[in-house]
């Protein structure tokens, strides 16, 4: 187990720094082409490797991360549980964008995101959908005590506030991301919302929707034990890709995305982790329980 946390860090700590080069690159480099010359035949090779496969990276890397975070933490069966319904789900409604403009609007993929399904859309979209959606309905999830005190109330609150976190990654990134200097994607029809159509939203909310209901409906008779310690990895994962987003937005002069960003998706899902119980707080209930229950048997003998 101890190898497979530290391959988990590698590819997290991976994840996390290809954001940070895509960053330099994207903002930096590409606007100003002759530091790429200045560069030396290594340091032109890395760039050209960064440009080519760059996205790629950060996307599998955060994937994997992620997924060895939730076979450690829920056990195979349950990330399976999450991972193949958001992958499918996803893939198909993304095909469907791209081909008939249901459920975001008419936009299409270029290069840079890897190899194209059916030649639309770059295998590395459904895994961004996969570990951002994993991360935000685990939030969620913990956060609402979804397991501790279930209730359709909060199953259903969880699968919105889940897929609401999601949404407000997106309205942080596709903005800019279809807008940089370098695009990966572009709307063919675009919207009023800083370039990008309010359907866009819709189909963001309802996709995450129906992935994290089949992952609940999946994990009904499984339900997982999470302490606030465990949501770290979930927290910080949210918020790096969030914060990735934001400077991309914020170099492009989108600030009205970044503030409702943070307000739908980074103070939920930081008030979510609060909510989480620690694990000294659970054994101090845990001991109470234990000594009122003593305390009780002494008080029947007597």
């Amino acid at each position: 187990m101890r190898q497979l946390v530290i391959v988990e860090r590698v590819c997290l700590i991976g994840h996390i720094v290809s954001m940070v080069f895509g960053l330099v690159g994207i903002l930096l480099v590409i606007p100003n082409a002759e530091v790429i010359l200045s560069l030396s035949e290594v340091g032109q090779t890395v760039m050209q490797w960064s440009m080519a496969g760059g996205g790629v990276a950060y996307m599998i890397l955060g994937a994997v991360g992620v997924f060895l975070y939730a076979y450690r933490n829920l056990g195979l069966g349950r990330a399976l549980c999450f991972l193949v319904p958001s992958v499918s789900i996803s893939l198909t409604s993304e095909l469907l964008g791209t081909s008939t403009g249901f459920p975001f609007g008419h936009y299409s993929y270029l290069s840079g995101l890897g190899y194209k399904i059916a030649g639309l859309v770059p295998f590395t979209i459904p895994l961004s959908w996969f570990y951002v959606g994993c991360v935000s309905y685990l939030l969620a999830r913990v956060g609402l005590e979804v397991d501790k005190k279930p209730s359709l109330l909060r199953h259903l609150g969880a699968i919105a506030l889940g897929a609401l976190l999601l949404t407000s990654w997106d309205f942080v990134l596709d903005p800019a991301m279809s807008q940089t200097s370098l695009p990966f994607w572009y709307w063919q029809q675009p919207g009023a919302f800083f370039g990008m159509p309010y359907q866009n939203f819709a189909g963001w909310m309802g996709t995450g929707s129906v992935f994290m209901t089949v992952a609940a409906l999946l994990w009904r008779n499984n339900p997982i034990k999470l302490e606030r310690s465990q949501l770290n990895i979930p927290l910080v994962v949210y918020l790096a890709n969030f914060g990735f987003a934001t400077v991309m937005s914020l170099a492009a002069g989108f600030s009205i995305p970044v503030l409702l960003g943070v307000l739908l998706g980074v103070a939920p899902a930081v008030a979510l982790w609060l909510r989480g119980s620690d694990a000294s707080t659970s054994v101090a209930v845990e001991a109470a329980k234990q000594e009122v229950s003593v305390g009780n048997v002494k008080v029947a003998l007597k």
